[in-house]
């Protein structure tokens, strides 16, 4: 015998439907002088296993919900109540649930939510005009009732709804009741490489509609750059007049007018504060006039190329998730702004409205990307993937339109995205369909779409330097139409980790190539959430049954929002202004790379460094170079005294001269820097002979084991297991992704054994001015090695290193690092001359400053939030720590931490390295570059630390502490 069950109440979470019951779609406004009230705060809350694990009794008037639990919203039930309400789950591309659209699993997760409110006291009277209730997000499905009437359900988690509820309201005790289930058939188009965080996340909101209140509008502010002039016109549901005082602007709604005006740009963020009113309501308008093309195969803006530097944003607080305000948003984009990027994309879905104001308002291109993502699908080759589905279509163009009306008032916006990593299909065609005929003012972009059928660029994530290059050259093939547009780089630069490397290199095949026109960081901030554990836990740290790891912190900021190396490397790299020179004619070169703006904002300032302290500054007249345009500016004359035997450096910075929306005055925009006078190499005369007696050797100020010949301390200080070391933590580049082509390095120097390295000692010997050390630094299981000299000399005063390295057997691998390490006691403040302040590796070392910099040793950790290999500075010409002072010959990179790279390899969270009473001082002769192949390509072949023969030496002398 069979049955099959009737149709429950719960059909709706499995149904491919977006919803029913909720208002049109239309545009978002902060703010009108009709009445809203908030709704946020504290909700009574009830956890239930499965969709219909209760019934929907709770949303009936007079429901004792005394017993429940309190939650926070906007907010995420699974980072409230210590656990009690279940767990985060990250997962990169995979669904945490069986592949079987649309059905989802019995055990879902299901949040009644209970809120009760009144009216405030100057709300109007209930028969004056009606009321909504907004929903900006819920994930992932949800289902509404107001005073015991259901409104309807829906789906689009990213995205607003709205529903009338006017006749339902009363003065007092009105009782809001939403049942959010976790999954639902809306889960299959939201596969966004992030947590899975169910619950009222963004606002809720009740707002007064007055009669002849506005409805839907459509702000058009063209520009015209031939005429200087904005042409503006204001499409409203509802009849009523445009004014904008500072224009002499008052007009009829749809009636066109066009005035003088200054344009918008990101570089330039003029806005021009106008009013719509209708009978019943003024909504505050901020008016930005700017024109979006695609002319001669190029993304325009006011008749200009633009190059995007960008970034990839995911909306995260490491305690509230993606529940966001105000606040964090505008730290996002005064970071961004501080930091010289100049465009956002709001991966992979559309932000929180207020965050786009913010981007109008400080001034920030942005790609506006639909929420919808199936990436899941490509486990079964694409197979049943929902935008190839016309069942699906109606919710896919939902969430078109949903995105498109909410946000088409901003002028930040110069392009719509249709969603990301969704393959290809009918659905994809008919939403850019849509949005063109919608809105002809704005490009829509689509990764996915390489041959380019329903996109108005050719959009790629990832692709390589060389590949790049070959795109930029036309030589990539391709469709005819594609060949003729322009070519972004949607992601690029995987922020996970150390990284990312090669920065620099893309940038240079930017500027070099026309048709590329930039490209968007992956991505803007860690996605750890803050742990009493583990500091900041990633995916996996709550038991779930798959996950990717820390595959979730890969941004240019930590979790906390504290700047990555990253990000600094980043905001050197992409600079406004260039600012070059050899150092060697008495002139630098001034070069404007902004788009738009003339550089009248900045005034440039010179300091003469002499072994890395300024000892002369003044400023430089740098006139007001329009964009694109260079200068050279004579430098001031070098003093008398300036080639004394020092190396002396000139650096010029480019400043804000005055007080902007997002910086003080005197924020460094851009620097340069160049050699007045070379660094005189250490020398160290060999006069002193070593001596040895009672089982040490000694020579000048070092002491050494006489039968092994390891160096025991220098003018008293203790050194411990000084040698050779070639192993470094590896990074999440260093391990590379399984799906990349490149070698995974990370994997095969562990494979080969460089973190077991066995060192045999050959000989030691004492001539008349040295003591040799002769060693064979290999790995177990291999015939290859290393073949280690150590030779010791000194003045009497210093003590000189010469490491010479001779590789044997056939070296396939390049090595992690070169150089030698050493430990040191009651070691605790440096001091160094060379990059800084942050960290460098041969790859990312564009915003090392050279300079003389101070720093504790726990402060020259880089806290990634997956331990690994971090804080080395490089080009250092002499180090002080722990009582010595270092001078290479020649430069080196130089790391200090109060952990071994063994103990930093073997810990998966910060709250693992436990310091010890010793600091490991790592000198290396090299580095192996960085790259970014935790989603990308590795590091170039010339930052590869190959092996071959080597030679370098470090001198070493007792200071004062």
């Amino acid at each position: 015998m069979s049955f099959r069950t009737t149709a429950t109440s719960t059909d709706y979470v499995e149904s491919v439907s977006p919803g029913t019951g909720a208002l049109p779609p239309r545009a978002w406004y902060a703010s009108s002088d009709a009445g809203s009230l908030s709704l946020n705060g504290s909700w009574s809350f009830r956890l239930s296993p499965t969709a219909d694990g209760a019934d929907d009794s709770f949303a009936a008037p007079g429901y004792d919900a005394g017993d429940w639990a309190e939650v926070t919203v906007p907010g995420h039930w699974v980072l409230q109540g210590d656990g009690a309400f279940g767990s985060p789950i990250y997962t990169n591309h995979l669904y945490p649930f069986p592949v079987d659209p649309p059905r989802v699993p019995t055990e879902n997760p299901t949040g009644d939510h209970l809120h009760v409110f009144d009216l405030p006291s100057d709300w109007p009277d209930l028969s004056d005009g009606g009321a909504v209730l907004r929903f900006d997000g819920v994930e992932s499905c949800a289902r509404v009732w107001l005073n015991g009437t259901e409104l309807g359900e829906f789906k689009g988690s990213r995205l607003p709804h709205e529903f009338a509820v006017g006749q339902l309201l009363k003065p007092s005790g009105n009782v809001l009741a939403v049942r959010v289930h976790q999954w639902s058939a809306g889960s299959y188009l939201e596969d966004q490489d992030q947590w899975w965080l169910p619950g009222i996340f963004r606002d809720v909101t009740l707002l007064h509609r007055p009669a002849g209140s506005a409805g839907d509008f459509f702000v058009h502010a063209s520009y015209d750059h031939t005429a200087g002039t904005g042409t503006l016109r204001v499409e409203s549901d509802v009849d009523g007049r445009v004014t904008v005082p500072e224009l002499d602007i008052d007009v009829r709604t749809g009636e066109p007018v066009t005035v003088a005006v200054e344009p918008w740009t990101a570089e330039t963020p003029r806005l021009y504060d106008g009013v719509l009113v209708t009978a019943g309501e003024r909504v505050p308008l901020r008016i930005g006039f700017r024109t979006v093309e695609l002319a001669d195969g190029l993304i325009k803006v006011n008749g200009k190329a633009v190059l995007f530097k960008g970034v990839n944003r995911h909306e995260w607080h490491p305690e509230k998730g993606r529940a966001l305000d105000l606040e964090t948003m505008r730290a996002d984009v005064l970071l961004m702004k501080r930091h010289n990027l100049n465009a956002v994309r709001t991966s992979h879905y559309p932000p929180h409205p207020a965050f786009l104001d913010l981007c109008d308002e400080y001034g920030l291109w942005v790609i506006d990307e639909c929420d919808l993502e199936t990436h899941g699908f490509t486990e079964q080759k694409w197979r049943d993937n929902p935008v190839d589905d016309d069942r699906w279509t109606p919710a896919l163009l939902d969430r078109a339109s949903r995105m498109v009306e909410r946000d088409k008032n901003h002028p930040s916006v110069v392009i719509w995205s249709l969603g990301n990593e969704a393959g290809t299909g009918r659905g994809l065609t008919a939403m850019a369909e849509w949005i063109h005929g919608r809105d002809s003012s704005r490009l829509v972009h689509y990764e996915g779409d390489w041959d380019c059928r329903d996109t108005d660029m050719y959009s790629r994530m990832y692709a390589d330097h060389a590949e790049t290059e070959r795109i930029g050259q036309g030589q990539d093939g391709g469709t005819h139409k594609r060949r003729q547009l322009p070519f972004i780089l949607c992601e690029y630069g995987h922020a996970m980790g150390n990284g990312p490397g090669g920065i620099a290199d893309y940038q240079r095949i930017f500027e070099a190539h026309e048709r590329i026109q930039g490209g968007f960081i992956w991505e803007w901030i860690d996605h750890g959430i803050k742990d009493e554990r583990f500091g900041y836990a990633y995916g996996g740290d709550f038991g779930e049954e798959l996950h990717d790891g820390n595959f979730v912190c890969d941004g240019l900021i930590f979790p906390d929002r504290t700047p990555s190396p990253g990000l600094v490397e980043f905001a050197k790299v992409i600079e406004p202004v260039r600012i070059e020179g050899d150092g060697t004619d008495g002139t630098v070169r001034v070069t404007n790379a902004y788009d738009f703006a003339d550089l009248s904002a900045l005034t440039f300032t010179w300091s003469y460094d002499v072994d890395g302290t300024a000892v002369e500054t003044g400023t430089l007249a740098v006139p007001a170079l329009a964009p694109g345009e260079s200068t050279d500016v004579k430098l001031p004359e070098l003093p008398a005294d300036a080639r004394g035997g020092a190396e002396s450096l000139w650096t010029v910075r480019a400043l804000l001269a005055d007080e902007s929306t997002w910086g003080e005055q005197g924020h460094q925009v851009a620097w340069g820097q160049f050699p007045a006078s070379a660094r005189p190499l250490p020398t160290v005369t060999a006069s002193a002979a070593p001596a040895s007696a009672d089982g040490v050797v000694t020579l000048g100020p070092g002491t050494f084991d006489a039968r092994t010949g390891a160096l025991k301390s220098i003018g008293g200080r203790e050194v411990q297991a000084l040698r050779l070391d070639v192993w470094r933590a590896p990074t999440d580049n260093d391990f590379g992704a399984t799906w990349q082509p490149d070698i995974r390095y990370g994997v095969l120097w562990r494979k080969l054994g460089l973190h077991r390295m066995q060192h045999r000692l050959d000989s030691v010997e004492l001539g008349a001015d040295s003591l040799t050390v002769r060693t064979r630094v290999a790995p177990a299981a291999a015939e290859v090695g290393l073949d280690t000299v150590y030779r010791w000399t000194s003045d009497g005063d210093k003590l000189k290193l010469t490491v010479t390295v001779d590789p044997e057997g056939d070296w396939t691998l390049p090595l992690p690092r070169l150089g030698i390490r050493l430990g040191l006691s009651a070691a605790d403040r440096v001091t160094w001359f060379g990059g800084g302040p942050g960290e460098g590796y041969p790859d990312t070392n564009a915003a090392s400053l050279l300079a003389r910099w101070e720093s504790t040793v726990d402060d020259l950790q880089t806290p990634y939030v997956r331990p690994q290999e971090n804080g080395a500075r490089t080009d250092v010409r002499w180090a002080e720590i722990g009582g010595l002072r270092v001078d290479g010959d020649p430069e080196f990179w130089f790391t200090a931490r109060r952990w071994t790279s063994e103990q930093l390899d073997a810990a998966e969270h910060l709250t693992d390295l436990a310091p010890g009473d010793t600091v490991w001082v790592n000198l290396d002769h090299g580095q192996q570059g960085i790259g970014s192949q935790s989603c990308g390509p590795g590091a170039l072949p010339q930052y590869l630390l190959r092996v071959q023969p080597a030679e370098f030496s470090v001198v070493f002398s007792a200071i004062d502490d």
